[in-house]
């Protein structure tokens, strides 16, 4: 079973790049952004609380996000694998990832990190803003905020990944396709 992370910053090209991944090698994405969306869509609790966070640039608590990927892993035993996109975003989810994949036998098996430039990241931000209508990647203040958090809070776990051996760094600039092709080569390598 292939499992991978994708990781890099607010605006790096995860879910695009996680879409792709997907359909080249038969994965089951993961999106911890379009789960959430969807619970904030039905204004569940948990879609109120993570809206709250969201809107502020903050991180939504490790429980309720762990407990979306802890379903969305039951519900889909059988497949080729998974890509994670937006998760782990913190060493404790990272660990705790690792954890429910070690119940199924099939851990990580690698951390492909997606490296932009901030000016990019915030230019391309602040365009999705334009076309998506959230509100999260209109305002510069709460954008720099999500990048603070990101470097506070998400950068340690390349650390985590590279003593395991499995993290792979990409280069995020340039074409949608260019991207793509270097995730592909770096994933048949370790596929």
């Amino acid at each position: 079973m292939l499992n991978l992370v994708l990781f890099g910053p607010p605006g790096a090209g995860k879910g695009t790049q996680a879409e792709f991944l997907a359909k080249t090698f038969e994965l089951n994405h993961v999106s911890t952004g379009d789960l959430l969306r969807t619970e904030i869509a039905a204004k569940t609790a948990l879609g109120i609380e993570a809206k709250r966070k969201i809107d502020k640039g903050e991180l939504v608590p490790d429980e309720i996000v762990v407990g979306m990927i802890k379903i969305k892993l039951e519900k889909n035993k059988d497949v080729n694998g998974f890509i994670f996109d937006g998760f782990p975003r913190t060493l404790e989810q990272a660990m705790a990832l690792d954890k429910l994949l070690d119940e199924n036998e099939t851990p990580v098996t690698g951390m492909l990190r997606l490296e932009v430039e901030k000016q990019e990241v915030v230019i391309r931000l602040l365009n999705r803003g334009k076309i998506s209508g959230r509100s999260d990647d209109q305002d510069r203040s709460i954008i720099e905020n999500r990048i603070t958090v990101y470097c506070q809070k998400t950068l340690p776990i390349i650390e985590y990944y590279k003593l395991q051996g499995k993290h792979f760094e990409v280069n995020g600039m340039g074409s949608v396709e260019e991207i793509a092709g270097r995730l592909k080569e770096v994933v048949e390598k370790i596929g």
